[in-house]
């Protein structure tokens, strides 16, 4: 009964929320049993351009390490924000959500090129918690019982976390550089005078993701109108 009650829970989380984190589960656990090995999921332009193997642009974003207290640290902020984003500001835009991290994952691979960085996963879920924090300003965050701030100090909180754990922050940088960026092209400079969104969903996500709109023009026919028939 404990298992359907979480199966249940589980399939209540949003789409992209529910998928992402499940391949991060999943990719970490087939490591954990020796069905992959982490030198098959890194990122190597070498083997993805000249050895074809494309699947490292997507596994190493799902890969945070062995288990351990990092791995667990990571899957908590990664299912708390995606999840609020998800159910907030991207309340039946799927399309948009997803968009959001393709954009994240390109410009993420091409300036980890620069830093030889091999895993980003960190940094997407820093880029997460970076566009929730600046879209959420005025709530409270409670850090584990040790701070209490405003939503727009956690991506450092995080940064300064992983410092003191004796971890390079080259990765939350990354994160925090990224989000911004998004945020910038998608909050802010829309609304400038002259500004417009630069960051168009591509219309086949939509069609794809998205439920489709009722035209507000529509007159439903006779019988498509509740009560009864009207001969």
């Amino acid at each position: 009964m404990a298992w359907q009650g979480l199966t249940a829970e589980f399939l209540q989380v949003p789409a992209v929320t529910r998928a992402y984190t499940a391949a991060c589960v999943l990719t970490t656990a087939a490591v954990q049993l020796e069905l992959l090995s982490p030198f098959q999921l890194y990122f190597n332009p070498h083997l993805v351009f000249r050895k074809f193997q494309v699947w490292r642009l997507v596994t190493n974003f799902l890969f945070f390490g062995p288990l351990g207290f990092s791995f667990f640290f990571n899957m908590l902020f990664v299912f708390r924000y995606c999840r609020m984003l998800e159910e907030g500001s991207f309340r039946g835009r799927t399309a948009d959500f997803v968009f959001m991290f393709l954009f994240g994952g390109v410009l993420m691979t091409l300036l980890g090129l620069l830093g030889s960085l091999f895993f980003l996963g960190q940094a997407l879920t820093v880029m997460l918690v970076y566009v929730w924090s600046r879209r959420n300003p005025r709530v409270r965050v409670n850090f584990f019982g040790l701070l209490t701030f405003q939503a727009p100090f956690l991506p450092w909180a995080l940064m300064g976390f992983s410092l003191l754990l004796g971890n390079s922050i080259l990765v939350d940088l990354l994160g925090i550089a990224v989000g911004h960026i998004y945020y910038f092209l998608e909050d802010v400079f829309p609304n400038q005078p002259g500004g417009k969104r630069l960051l168009l969903t591509p219309s086949f996500l939509k069609l794809l993701l998205d439920a489709p709109q009722e035209d507000p023009n529509y007159l439903p026919l006779p019988e498509e109108q509740p009560g009864p028939l009207q001969q």
